[in-house]
């Protein structure tokens, strides 16, 4: 059973809950709460990944994503007792209008981290090895903005399909960087959300927004921008002809499972798909790489 931190107030939309609860389950049938002792006794002594979704992810979705990576990251994993994996969920569907990324979202996202998310972790992580995150789409804010709230250091950071600025790393959240020890990205110039609609959203919110930015790049369309923190792991790019779309990172698909090789990271141009394209190679890879990554 996949363990949750979830701060949603409500299964579909909503906004943030008044405090962190833990949970446990695969889906919203057999999604129950985990008291606060069970889940630190699990996490005592290992390396902890807290890995979330992104925008436009209800309860039931942001359940099955994660707890379904869980079990391929467990899969390429060589260790059999590798890390003890936290999914997050977040209210990500509470306001999202037509691809445009209004200012409210951003701030729910920054809500959830400042007021319960960083707290929690630093009030209750103490006995774990580590802590890292993986993230997707705007769940890159989510994850930020915790580590630059946290006082403990991270380990590991993955954000995918980053729908954040791509300078983040040196501007908005050049405080989070210098707190991890290890970055990594993926980025794919075929997701028609972060090239198309991005870019769109930050204009708008720019103009509703002061001191919004106005028109930039996602992070998980090109990659990070101007000079790469010295921190950061590459490569990061997604062959083109892998035709990665934004919703590819963490969704679901029958087994069988592709069994990649590890370690797995962003080849070259030209590189054929993995796995031969058999279903469920996209999710495959993506944990692969976080599998590889996570040393």
């Amino acid at each position: 059973m996949t363990r949750f931190l979830d701060v949603r107030y409500a299964p579909v939309g909503g906004g943030l809950a008044a405090q962190v609860n833990l949970n446990q389950g695969t889906d919203t049938s057999n999604y129950v709460s985990v008291s606060l002792s069970d889940l630190l006794a699990g996490i005592r002594g290992r390396h902890v990944l807290i890995a979330t979704h992104g925008f436009n992810v209800d309860r039931a979705a942001g359940i099955a994503c994660l707890s379904n990576w869980e079990g391929l990251l467990m899969h390429y994993f060589p260790d059999p007792n590798p890390f003890a994996f936290l999914g997050l969920l977040w209210p990500g569907d509470s306001i999202w209008a037509h691809g445009l990324d209004y200012p409210d979202e951003p701030k729910i996202a920054d809500e959830a981290a400042t007021s319960l998310l960083a707290p929690f972790i630093d009030a209750n992580f103490g006995d774990a090895a580590s802590v890292s995150f993986a993230s997707h789409s705007l769940g890159a804010r989510v994850v930020l903005a915790t580590i630059e709230k946290m006082n403990r250091r991270v380990r590991r950071l993955t954000l995918m399909a980053g729908a954040i600025d791509d300078n983040c790393l040196n501007t908005e959240f050049a405080a989070a960087a210098k707190n991890i020890d290890t970055v990594s990205v993926l980025a794919s110039k075929k997701d028609t959300v972060l090239s198309r609609l991005f870019p769109l959203g930050n204009f708008v919110a720019g103009i509703i927004a002061e001191g919004h930015p106005w028109w930039r790049a996602a992070i998980g369309h090109n990659g990070p921008a101007q000079t790469w923190p010295a921190n950061f792991e590459a490569p990061f790019m997604i062959p083109d002809g892998w035709n990665f779309d934004h919703g590819n990172y963490l969704q679901i698909n029958p087994p069988p499972v592709p069994n990649l090789t590890l370690p797995v990271e962003a080849p070259p141009l030209g590189t054929a798909p993995p796995g031969g394209g058999a279903a469920g190679w996209q999710e495959a890879f993506t944990a692969g790489f976080e599998s590889s990554r996570f040393k």
